[in-house]
């Protein structure tokens, strides 16, 4: 039997290195706000999917005037941001059950295709934790030159979703938080339970610059 899908989008930052005075999760991408259009991704991938929204606190009331502005009507619950993306995750985990899939994923990468979502989800029914990589093209090279360059082979960039069976990330979540935890993978793999590796998009980009915006409006225009 299927578990019932969650998804957890965690959009608390204030986006400093955006350089606006509104969070980037709320600027608009080609006529909507960037956050609107990561959950629309996931809706169309998955429609009995069950939302929950992470923000600041004093970011709530200003969500719900943009989803009346832009006729956002998917429902979702509303969970608030904690000290670190850990605890903010934690706090989230509270409203999602045992034996559930559930996937965490960046309020701002909003390129996400719903047939990469679907495939994610599918993969997680049988492995519990399921983390999007894609190859590292560029040199890498450590900050000590005596150390050479780092071997890119050996390496991926990690993305979100990233999907686990609830039961095992709520435990995970239940350790003491790490300033090495960067990720929910990152979580889970200290605890002890096995990732799952799954080819990513090279277009689900988390967007955090303004050169980032600039990129992601043209991948939808070129759509």
């Amino acid at each position: 039997m299927a578990r019932d899908r969650y998804a957890v989008f965690v959009a608390g930052g204030s986006g400093t290195r955006m350089g606006s005075d509104i969070p980037k999760q709320f600027l608009l991408l080609e006529g909507k706000p960037i956050l609107q259009r990561s959950i629309e991704a996931f809706v169309e991938a998955v429609p009995d999917l069950k939302i929950i929204v992470v923000l600041s606190r004093t970011c709530i009331a200003y969500w719900k005037e943009l989803c009346l502005a832009y006729s956002f009507d998917v429902p979702h619950l509303f969970v608030s941001g904690g000290l670190t993306r850990f605890h903010s995750v934690r706090n989230a985990l509270e409203k999602v059950p045992d034996g559930a899939l559930v996937a965490i994923h960046d309020g701002v990468r909003p390129l996400i295709s719903p047939a990469l979502v679907r495939t994610l989800f599918e993969k997680a029914e049988t492995c519990p934790a399921v983390i999007p990589v894609i190859p590292v093209t560029d040199t890498l090279r450590y900050r000590n030159p005596a150390l050479g360059d780092a071997d890119r082979e050996a390496l991926v960039a990690v993305q979100t979703p990233q999907i686990f069976h609830s039961e095992a990330l709520k435990a995970a979540y239940n350790q003491a938080y790490e300033t090495a935890f960067t990720d929910d993978g990152s979580v889970v793999r200290k605890y002890g339970i096995p990732l799952t590796l799954e080819e990513g998009e090279r277009f689900n980009i988390k967007i955090t610059t303004p050169e980032d915006l600039v990129l992601a409006s043209a991948i939808l225009s070129s759509r």
